[in-house]
């Protein structure tokens, strides 16, 4: 037994150590004290019986021992010293972190302030790689007709034509350039209307302006237009205008001395005098003591017959009276009284066109006759301007071609009203007339005066009170551009003889004729039936993609009706796999359709009891005969996209309406140059008074229009584009919204796409549209044109008629070296 190895444990050993003394095997192992023996645990398996597992030990006992053992051992404890180095250590580099950070969010504040940040540029959009197109800028000496011309765009991909250069032409060696012809777009007055009287620019005196000039055909390799069409609105594409032709008439390419602007006399001028001396007798018109209030108030008295009977007069709340023929009388008997009466623009015009003798005057006596007469609808324009707006000599023609075009040459068909922007609140014009007038008078050129009226942001605020004030994008909602059209509410309130208003900026300009502009819009927009018309609105039309006009109304009418599988659309269904879908599946993927418009599409809250029109049948029984023949209460120059899902900056700038569950339907159109019916802008000016509703001023007119249901219009106008854009890329970018259209989704070209737009003729920021206007009027742009290149080259440049915006601060050289805004 001395041999043998001990085969029990501490455990054990004390487990016999309390058990009876009278075992003698058990006595026979040696005690865990034992010198030179080591203890060793108890297996789990032995061959002995008399060894134990250990499992019959007392849980206490063993947690004890644990306890004694662990305390026994402990680590290395850093030195006190130490550790309150490292604390101080750690403490001091956040310190210096936190002031790195304080001090680099300065330093880049004041950078950003200063324009200094050092900036990798951004990857360029894809149509910057495009090239450039060149034929814009052709001269009169290479005109060919419309049908024989090829387009240097658009074209196949695959068959881009050759580049024609601007030519060197000697102008002794050219052939002879063909004579201009006047252009007169006015209709001639058939039976049943009244007989247009013609009206001059001095009443006592038959001074007339000789009418625009045009040449036939175009430069040789112009574009096409590649939005919009000439042949859809009934415009003239086979004719191109320049500059003499179109802005001579207006004191554009003689002297100052013979009253004209002192502008144009350099350059290419072969042809110009054509304008004088066609009739032989028609002298240049002197414009120095011209007075167009005057000239446009005898047209209207002259022709009140040929228009409806005004209606009764609106109450000037601000200057103290009735606007009637009857405040021109009321005074104390004083003379300064009484001259800033007679000096009011509204009072004094007013007086003049509701005259009974005026408006009851008719070609024939018998009342018969009088019943028979189709009379016309009377159309406002008012040009947007500020008070202290610099009137430069390029401004002055444009007005001058305004007036004369529309008002004058019409007989009275439109109104030019300047409605004029006092941008400074404190102003106290609403306080006394002869502050009134005297910031009115010093708000116009000389030979303007007496044609506008004057609104101020804090008097909207006093018409149009109780409106929640939300500060979107920090600006007030009773600001001018927030609410844009909130003067021209009040405007037509006040003046409800005007069946049509159109809002008109400074900034647009049309290479055309002005008459012939308006005058195709209206009967275009006429003729549309509502069936399928919001589908369209929102869409723009493409011809060389889309085809003709027809294929491109059933075009929208099937992506209406099935959507469309496209990748640009966030609203198609899942596209199948490449092997389609699984015949007789349960659930075929298909993209989501939309509901056309039919009727009016309230919001929740919408001002009730209107008299909104109704449609007389379904939308499937309908033949495209609704609203044929029926006058539009909106007419916009870009299309009414749906701004729900897209990215644009204000598509929530909605005030006053209920938006707990949803906001409500609307539409919107980029630009405010619009035609407004009094209808509509009596609704909102209704819905704003009585319900303080308002949106941001590019979306209200045509969410009020689809509230409640009235005609909006999209005219689709020729638009250009100055680079080689594929036409397929430029139709999936343009139209790359909801089911094909433009808007209602984040891949609408509103928004942060709209960038798009700089080569553009029509846009609000659009690069295009000044450009090829300065380059119109022989001024060098980006070191192209000007004098030499026309005199060496092809002429001066010939373009159709094109409308656009913006175009801003032209400045022209004038007699004596000087611009015509100093």
């Amino acid at each position: 037994m001395d041999g043998a190895s001990p085969l029990e444990g501490e455990s054990g050993s004390e487990d016999y150590r309390s058990s009876s003394g009278s075992d003698v095997e058990k006595a026979q192992y040696p005690s865990r004290n034992t010198p030179g023996r080591r203890a060793k645990a108890p297996s789990a398996y032995s061959s002995s019986s008399r060894e134990t597992s250990g499992s019959h030990r007392h849980l206490l006992l063993k947690t004890s021992k644990t306890r004694r053992k662990s305390s026994s051992s402990y680590f290395y404890r850093i030195p006190q010293k130490i550790v309150k180095y490292m604390c101080w250590a750690l403490l001091s580099t956040l310190l210096i972190f936190v002031l790195c950070l304080i001090r680099a969010s300065y330093t880049s504040s004041r950078q950003v302030e200063l324009g200094t940040v050092q900036k990798s540029p951004p990857k360029p959009p894809p149509w910057e790689t495009f090239p450039f197109l060149k034929r814009y800028h052709g001269g009169i000496r290479s005109l060919v007709p419309r049908k024989g011309n090829v387009p240097e765009y658009p074209h196949d991909p695959e068959q881009r034509p050759q580049v024609i250069e601007n030519i060197t032409v000697s102008i002794g060696g050219a052939k002879p350039l063909a004579k201009s012809s006047s252009f007169d777009p006015y209709p001639r007055i058939g039976q049943g209307y009244v007989e247009k009287q013609e009206c001059f620019l001095h009443p006592k005196e038959e001074l007339r302006i000789p009418k625009v000039r045009y040449y036939e055909g175009v430069t040789r390799g112009f574009p096409d237009a590649v939005m919009g069409s000439y042949e859809v609105l009934g415009l003239r594409d086979d004719i191109c205008f320049e500059r003499f032709g179109r802005l001579g008439p207006y004191g554009y390419g003689y002297s100052l001395k013979r009253g004209g602007t002192g502008a144009g006399l350099h350059g290419d001028r072969n042809g110009a005098e054509d304008l004088w001396t066609e009739l032989g007798t028609v002298p240049e018109v002197d414009y120095s003591n011209i007075r167009w209030d005057q000239a446009q108030a005898s047209c209207a008295i002259k022709n009140a017959a040929r228009f409806e009977p005004m209606g009764e007069a609106g109450q000037d709340t601000f200057l103290g009276r009735e606007i009637t023929q009857q405040a021109a009388s009321q005074g104390d008997g004083d003379e300064n009284t009484s001259k800033d009466v007679d000096d009011d623009p509204i009072v004094r015009r007013s007086a003049t066109q509701s005259s009974p003798a005026a408006i009851n005057q008719t070609t024939t006596g018998s009342e018969g006759a009088k019943k028979k007469l189709t009379l016309l609808p009377r159309t406002a324009v008012l040009i947007r301007t500020w008070w202290d707006y610099n009137y430069s000599t390029e401004d002055i023609l444009y007005l001058r071609s305004l007036i004369t075009e529309l008002s004058l040459l019409s007989g009275g068909e439109f109104t030019i009203h300047f409605l004029i922007h006092v941008r400074d609140d404190n102003v106290p014009v609403w306080a006394d007339t002869k502050i009134y007038n005297r910031v009115l008078e010093n708000a116009l050129p000389a030979e303007f005066r007496g044609m506008g009226s004057l609104w101020s942001e804090r008097q909207m605020g006093l018409i149009y009170g109780g409106i929640q004030e939300s500060f979107f994008r920090h600006l007030p909602v009773h600001g001018v551009y927030r609410s844009t059209f909130m003067p021209v509410q009040y405007f037509s309130h006040l003046h409800p003889e005007y069946d049509f208003v159109w809002n008109w900026e400074m900034d647009v300009r049309y290479t055309g004729q002005w008459y012939h502009f308006f005058d195709q819009i209206r009967k275009w927009t006429k003729a549309q039936p509502r069936k399928g018309l919001w589908e369209r609105n929102g869409r723009f039309y493409i011809p060389s993609v889309h085809g003709p006009w027809e294929d491109f109304k059933q075009m929208v009418r099937v992506q209406t009706e099935m959507g469309t599988d496209s990748p640009n659309n966030v609203w198609s269904g899942l596209k199948p796999h490449s092997g389609g879908s699984i015949p007789g599946s349960p659930n075929p993927t298909q993209p989501k359709a939309d509901t056309p418009v039919w009727g009016p599409e309230p919001p929740s809250d919408v001002l009730t009891d209107q008299n909104d029109p109704q449609p007389p049948t379904t939308h499937e029984k309908d033949r495209y005969e609704w609203g044929v023949g029926e006058e539009a209460d909106l007419i916009t120059f870009n299309p009414l996209f749906d701004p729900d899902g897209t990215t644009w900056f204000f598509t929530e700038d909605i005030t006053g309406y209920n938006t707990t569950s949803s906001l409500p339907p609307r539409r919107a159109a980029i630009t405010t140059t619009s035609r407004l019916s009094r209808h509509l802008l009596t609704l909102m000016h209704r819905e704003t008074v009585l319900k303080r509703h308002t949106m941001f001023s590019e979306m209200y007119p045509a969410s009020i229009a689809l509230h409640h249901g009235l005609k909006a219009v999209y005219a689709p106008h020729p638009m250009y584009i100055d680079r080689d854009w594929p036409p397929a890329y430029l139709a999936a970018v343009m139209n790359a919204g909801r089911n094909g259209a433009s808007g209602g989704a984040r891949t609408s070209v509103y928004g942060g796409r709209e960038h798009n737009f700089k080569g553009t003729t029509w846009f609000y920021d659009a690069g295009f549209a000044p450009n090829l206007w300065r380059r119109w009027l022989g001024m060098k742009v980006d070191n192209d044109g000007g004098e030499r290149e026309e005199l060496a080259g092809e002429g001066r440049m010939c373009l159709p008629g094109i409308l656009l915006h913006p175009v801003k601060g032209v400045e022209m050289v004038v007699e004596g070296g000087v611009k015509g805004d100093e």
